[in-house]
């Protein structure tokens, strides 16, 4: 119920104030300043909307994306660590579960907490997993579509131009960033043999399917690779399919719109600083870490 549509149109207002508490940290934003779209600006938003979902102080910010971080960029690190990365996760969200049992302050925990499986209470260990996969699905997924989309309104300028002359385009316009920088690869584990491409895959094994790979099929998208923000026919697979389809496709779309409409707002021109110091994530998320915006045109 808590992503029901008409209780995050809700949010928009929250949402837009948060956006503009972060362009307001970035400074006077002056012809000619340098900032970072990605740490600076994106990275924030859901960060701090999410905090406030769940009931999680602004002041745990940091430790939000470093927990995010380290579940879903740190796959690389030695297992020991990683075990070690996933019981500090696991220890926090268990206080924080245990905090609001006896102190409810009306977050999403709460209505975990209330909630009723089959007519018994959800298990200590199913409200902490739900909390981590909010974490986990809600923060990375939704900063790097942000970044994506500053990325590009960054290095087509055409674009950013159609924006400001035509703002009743931002409908078509998100949905057409969503499946041109789908963030998403989600792994799924093979149920039958089956041959693929000249090769066997096993029942058992793991594969990856990537989203963007699937929004740029020539075969449902005509001019597959080219943005149109136009695209009236545009049935992504960026919030998944079926079962599997993202529960909170209805609060990414609206932070991303909100986050876009209000730094456009504040910032009616910028572009790359360089090309080279963009830095882009490893894994499963796809999107800017490092984002070096110059207020300004060309």
């Amino acid at each position: 119920p808590a992503f029901a549509p008409h209780r995050i149109d809700e949010k928009e207002a929250e949402i837009r104030d948060i956006c503009r508490s972060c362009l307001d940290e970035l400074g006077p934003l002056a012809g000619g300043d340098e900032i970072d779209g990605a740490t600076g600006y994106a990275q924030h938003i859901p960060v701090r909307v999410m905090c406030r979902m769940i009931g999680v102080s602004e002041h745990d910010e940091a430790l939000m994306r470093d927990f995010v971080h380290a579940l879903i960029e740190g796959v690389d690190r030695p297992e020991a660590q990683q075990r070690a990365d996933r019981q500090r996760i696991d220890a926090y969200l268990d206080e924080l579960i245990e905090h609001h049992r006896h102190e409810p302050q009306g977050s999403l925990v709460d209505e975990l907490l209330a909630a009723d499986l089959d007519g018994r209470p959800l298990e200590p260990r199913h409200v902490r997993g739900m909390v981590l996969l909010l974490l986990m699905a809600g923060i990375d997924t939704t900063w790097s579509a942000i970044g994506s989309a500053l990325w590009h309104f960054a290095t087509h300028p055409a674009d950013l131009e159609r924006m400001h002359r035509e703002p009743e385009l931002w409908p078509t316009a998100i949905e057409e960033l969503l499946r041109a920088y789908a963030p998403v690869t989600m792994g799924r584990r093979v149920v039958r043999r089956v041959e693929l491409a000249g090769h066997t895959l096993e029942p058992g094994e793991w594969v990856l399917l990537p989203f963007p790979a699937a929004n740029r099929d020539p075969a449902a998208f005509p001019d597959a690779d080219q943005v149109q923000l136009d695209r009236a026919r545009n049935r992504h697979s960026s919030f998944g399919l079926g079962i599997h389809r993202c529960i909170g496709s209805n609060l990414a779309r609206l932070e991303l719109r909100v986050a876009l409409e209000e730094f456009l707002t504040r910032v009616p021109q910028f572009h790359l600083t360089d090309p080279e110091r963009v830095r882009w994530s490893v894994g499963q998320i796809r999107g800017p870490r490092q984002l070096p915006l110059t207020i300004g045109s060309v």
